[in-house]
């Protein structure tokens, strides 16, 4: 089961983190795990994951962002990239239950063609790690970008974090509760 804990204390994000057991040796949460918190968000191009972004000199900066980071064992890269993709649809759903039309487009979320998030999915020799963030403030990105309090107005940014956890986890549960049931056919 996915394990889920809010940091609620500012933590700034430079991409570092996303290293197998941080969350473990950090937050002492071991095995699968989605853990939030909010931050500064500045990954310099020698931290960066995404090929593409260091390719096209495209640093990350956010002023206050709101930061989730999931480690995940024993699944390949593939299906971390679908789970990324499954994160960002729920960020996408709790959203638009709030009456904010969503644009999707693979793992970018933008509201009225700026950009309100940035997220990664990455295997280490042990896990799959994903980073997926989202602006509570737009001032000073790089991009056109919204934010979750500064263009949204969602003000409790923690109990919105805490949904996400709540039902990325329940929908990892389902999935797996889902496999169990069937029976298996034959030609």
């Amino acid at each position: 089961m996915m394990q889920t804990k809010f940091i609620d204390k500012d933590i700034k994000y430079i991409g570092s983190q996303l290293s197998p057991h941080w969350i473990y040796k950090n937050f002492k949460i071991q095995g699968d795990a989605i853990i939030a918190f909010r931050g500064e968000c500045k990954v310099d191009l020698t931290e960066m994951v995404d090929i593409e972004d260091v390719i096209n000199n495209e640093p990350i900066y956010s002023k206050y962002m709101l930061s989730f980071i999931t480690e995940q064992f024993g699944i390949s890269l593939s299906e971390g990239v679908f789970r990324q993709r499954l994160l960002m649809c729920i960020i996408k759903e709790l959203l638009e239950e709030k009456g904010i039309f969503v644009v999707r487009n693979g793992d970018d979320l933008m509201i009225d063609g700026r950009k309100l998030s940035v997220s990664i999915a990455t295997k280490s020799m042990t896990s799959v790690l994903i980073h997926t963030g989202l602006n509570i403030l737009s001032e000073g990105a790089p991009v056109k970008a919204s934010g979750l309090t500064s263009e949204l107005g969602i003000e409790n940014i923690k109990e919105f974090g805490e949904e996400v956890m709540k039902r990325y986890s329940e929908e990892l549960q389902d999935i797996e509760l889902a496999c169990t049931k069937v029976r298996g056919v034959t030609e």
